[in-house]
């Protein structure tokens, strides 16, 4: 009868133990810093989620909901940081491995927090927890700009309670910490990437008459980024219409022109209206570029090349 009572004063004694508890919250800022949109690879940054608990006398249970964000977030694998209208996609993982996303019963998906157990202490007891941040690569359609989203207020719901008074993340179950304030962001820079389709003019036995073959200057910029493309005069220096195809020391003349007619001829900023506008999209912009062989004096057999170097500047 004496154990009996005992246990019964103990069980009655938990919900008063676990209201002397008390728990406060911080987290580092998430820093993804230069973000390549253009490129593929995804961009990972981390946060650190400090606890401090004191008056516990049994183990505590705390589970720190994480809801969208002021960015927002349009499905359960896409938060959003914006700046402006515009937005760029990240999300937050309780994982190292980035496959389970750290949420908030208070969201419309699935996911939920993380249950975080710290150790059976007598008074204080503290710990930490790594919120893993990935920016997703490929969107190249994101302008340039300083990308921020905002945790604070009812973004986020840090609850704790002793663990006999339940173990799951699952509802709003729990007493509420004060919610502590972070924020995720990111920069996106201009950037432009370049690919080239060689000119080749084929075989020809006399050169009594214009020779004309094409390639191509692929540009992809960033959207609303101005660039210009120009073309070197090759390794002999030539000026845009008087460029020089070699093998050893002999010499075949061609240009190279932005437009079919070959009338615009197509060089560098010495060349004066002679470099190529546009303003990136995002994707591929696929450049035309027409080349000439001119009737010249015919050298002798073989094959004739050149190197022109490209350069896009924005």
């Amino acid at each position: 009868m004496l154990r009996a009572a005992i246990v019964a004063m103990l069980v009655a004694m938990l919900p008063s133990l676990a209201r002397a508890q008390s728990c406060s919250f911080s987290v580092t800022n998430i820093n993804f810093g230069l973000i390549d949109t253009l490129s593929a690879t995804a961009a990972t940054a981390t946060a650190t989620l400090n606890i401090n608990c004191t008056g516990g006398v049994l183990r505590i249970l705390v589970c720190p909901h994480i809801g969208a964000g002021s960015g927002g977030a349009t499905s359960a694998a896409a938060r959003q940081m914006v700046s402006g209208a515009n937005s760029l996609n990240y999300q937050l993982y309780s994982d190292p491995g980035m496959s389970v996303v750290w949420g908030s019963y208070a969201w419309p998906y699935a996911s939920r927090p993380p249950v975080i157990a710290l150790p059976v202490l007598i008074g204080n007891a503290s710990g930490t927890a790594t919120i893993y941040g990935r920016v997703t690569g490929g969107q190249s359609t994101v302008p340039p700009g300083t990308y921020l989203s905002t945790f604070s207020g009812s973004q986020l719901e840090f609850r704790y309670q002793n663990d006999l008074l339940g173990n799951s993340c699952n509802t709003g179950f729990g007493f509420t910490a004060p919610s502590p304030t972070f924020t995720v962001n990111a920069t996106v820079p201009a950037n432009c990437l370049v690919a080239t389709q060689n000119i080749d003019f084929g075989p020809k036995g006399v050169l009594d008459a214009n020779v004309d073959a094409t390639g191509q200057v692929s540009v992809t910029c960033t959207p609303s980024t101005a660039y210009t493309v120009s073309l070197n005069g090759g390794t002999t220096g030539g000026t845009p219409t008087n460029r020089k195809m070699s093998k050893g020391a002999e010499r075949v003349t061609y240009g190279l022109y932005k437009d079919l007619a070959r009338t615009q001829p197509w060089g560098d900023a010495g060349t004066p209206g002679s470099t190529v506008a546009g303003t990136g999209t995002g994707a591929a912009q696929p450049l035309t570029v027409y080349g000439r062989v001119p009737p010249q004096t015919t050298p002798s057999a073989g094959v004739y090349t050149d190197t022109v170097v490209v350069t896009i500047t924005y």
